[in-house]
């Protein structure tokens, strides 16, 4: 675990925040090299599927010209919700270091279990709160913003 990925994972979600996204960003990392970097882009595309995850996961397959991750982790800025949680499992990262948990107990429970070694793929290893005080007043700044409108 490198703290510096976690710092650009911040700016790419300080992206999202200014385009009043999400600010979700996302770092993923081999071999202590940057593959791929992204952020929330859900409200500019207006499709669902664009969670700085999803858009990072497909930048780092095309880089490495494989949909297998294999020996790369992600840092993400906030725990991720199940759709994200099984697209990192099935690209085989390794681990995932979130800035900041997810405060939805129930989704939790459900990212854990995807999480969990099946017989397709192993496990992920998340480690949560890394930057707790950072993200936490970009999420507050956010949806002050959102309440307003």
């Amino acid at each position: 675990m490198n703290l510096k990925y976690m710092d650009i994972a911040i700016k790419e979600a300080e992206k999202a925040l200014k385009i009043n996204e999400v600010p979700v960003g996302c770092v993923v990392v081999k071999d202590d090299q940057i593959i791929a970097k992204a952020y929330n882009k859900k409200e500019k595309h207006n499709l669902v599927t664009k969670h700085a995850e999803l858009i990072a996961i497909e930048k780092a397959s095309k880089k490495l010209n494989n949909w297998r991750l294999n020996d790369c982790d992600i840092y993400i800025t906030l725990e991720p919700c199940p759709m994200c949680a099984s697209a990192i499992k099935q690209s085989r990262i390794n681990n995932i270091y979130c800035g900041l948990s997810n405060l939805d107990q129930e989704n939790i429970k459900i990212v854990n279990k995807i999480l969990e070694k099946d017989k397709n793929n192993k496990s992920v290893k998340i480690y949560n709160n890394l930057a707790v005080d950072k993200i936490k007043s970009m999420m507050n700044i956010f949806f002050e913003k959102q309440r307003k409108k």
